[in-house]
């Protein structure tokens, strides 16, 4: 990575963080875990800290995070180490709030995810921020409002502030194992095609960019994701261009309060397979690489929408075919086989559905500025091929099949994902378009990007 892009970086990560709400200071840096403890008391002052890692965590940076306060001068931290049942569940929140009740003081959560989401809910509950090292650069959260966290069943996002602290050690991420890296790059190239769903939503009325926060994830964007190679070798220089980009779209988050300037269709594929516990070979598949397979099936929808020649589509005949929100339900009921996941799906559409008044409104305006919005989102995106390779570059699956989804599977998906949030995408577009049905027969005819000729070998 040349000095012009870090230095790039740098700018975009001063203008981020005084937009921020909650994060005060980050560092990017090989060695950034030897230099806690005086970052600690920079920012916390004479307040003692609790390490909360997880085995593998904690002997990659936590015992060196520990031997910073000796050399600090500062108070020995005290101590939780999750065992091998840790996962961003209820369970295990309840559990790391009981114990940071018991010992007080300031978290430093040493991980990645996991312990990252775990840590920043129970600092929450007890009232207290906390500071996060960063041990791999695996997803988008490090910095954002808000954790996932599966209770009863469902993953959803728990309303909490970020960290006031974020350290991220190059020396220990490009250590991580390489497909942890390779996680976050799926995640970081989700902004690609959410960033084309928050055009549409713009463009539809439905929900306005706000500059701000694009400019610091959609920007430099490109330059973030350019090295799919190097960040499969786990090179530090491309390891610092993933890390600024996923920590700017957690402080984009931050700024808005919401997660829409880094996720658009392509969580909701993960989100739904996270609910129905999808696994392969006993295991659930990451959430970087579910939401890249989720990228290529947005993407795939994307270029069905830009095909279409909207300036002379009759929105009449759209409208007029709008169901009703009984119709939805009963639609609604045959999709999902859980009583969970047919409420989850039932609440969300009440929550987002429009009247055909409004819906009219709305293909107005899209019809109105397709020609500029068609140019927009195809400059926006990267083409199919050319992000399946990326994909495969960098060391992620690029096929369904690579994570357990067939295509049945997969067809299913797409009709479900409609249904389980009310973040307008390219998914309500096209249901309100009227050609939803329509775009799932060519995506999966024997001339589209999923025709069954085309399924990788698992």
């Amino acid at each position: 990575m040349s000095e012009h892009l870090a230095g790039s970086d740098e700018i975009i990560l001063k203008r981020a963080l005084e937009l921020a709400g909650d994060t005060k200071f980050i560092a990017v840096e090989e060695g950034a875990r030897h230099r806690t403890a005086n970052v600690f008391r920079e920012n916390f002052g004479t307040q003692h800290s609790v390490i909360v890692a997880d085995e593998n965590t904690y002997a990659a940076a936590g015992k060196d995070v520990e031997a910073s306060f000796a050399r600090d001068g500062q108070p020995q931290p005290k101590r939780f180490i999750f065992g091998s049942h840790v996962y961003a569940d209820d369970d295990c929140v309840q559990e790391l709030t009981e114990v940071l009740r018991a010992l007080g003081g300031i978290p430093v959560a040493v991980g990645s995810g996991t312990v990252n989401d775990l840590t920043k809910v129970a600092s929450h509950l007890n009232g207290r921020p906390y500071m996060v090292v960063g041990t791999a650069a695996s997803m988008d959260g490090y910095s954002a409002f808000g954790a996932s966290i599966t209770k009863a069943g469902s993953k959803d996002t728990v309303e909490c502030p970020a960290p006031r602290v974020v350290l991220a050690d190059l020396e220990v991420i490009a250590k991580a194992p390489k497909m942890m890296n390779a996680w976050g790059y799926g995640d970081l190239l989700a902004k690609v095609v959410a960033g084309a769903d928050w055009m549409l939503a713009d463009a539809a009325g439905a929900e306005a960019i706000v500059p701000a926060a694009w400019e610091l994830v959609q920007e430099p964007l490109r330059s973030w994701v350019g090295s799919p190679d190097a960040i499969a070798a786990n090179e530090v220089g491309a390891l610092r261009h993933l890390v600024y980009g996923l920590l700017m779209s957690g402080l984009a988050m931050q700024a808005t309060l919401s997660s829409r300037p880094a996720s658009g269709a392509e969580h909701q594929f993960s989100h739904l397979w996270d609910m129905q516990h999808h696994t392969y070979n006993g295991v659930a598949p990451s959430h970087g690489f579910k939401v890249g397979i989720g990228v290529l099936a947005s993407l795939a929808l994307q270029e069905f929408l830009l095909a279409m020649d909207l300036k002379n589509f009759d929105f009449e005949t759209a409208v007029n075919a709008w169901p009703s929100l009984d119709k939805l339900e009963v639609r609604i009921r045959t999709l999902f086989d859980t009583e969970a996941l047919q409420r989850r799906a039932i609440d969300e559409t009440r929550g987002k559905y429009v009247s055909k008044d409004v819906l009219r409104t709305q293909l107005m305006r899209v019809q109105e500025n397709w020609p500029s919005l068609q140019a927009k989102v195809r400059d926006q995106l990267f083409p199919f091929a050319e992000l399946r390779d990326m994909l495969r570059r960098a060391g992620c699956p690029y096929d369904p099949a690579q994570i357990g989804i067939s295509r049945a599977r997969l067809r299913l998906s797409y009709q479900q994902c409609c249904f389980l949030r009310r973040r307008f995408t390219v998914l309500d577009l096209l249901q309100r378009l009227d050609v939803f049905d329509a775009a799932l027969d060519h995506l999966f005819g024997p001339d589209g990007h999923w025709a069954a000729s085309g399924e990788a070998q698992a």
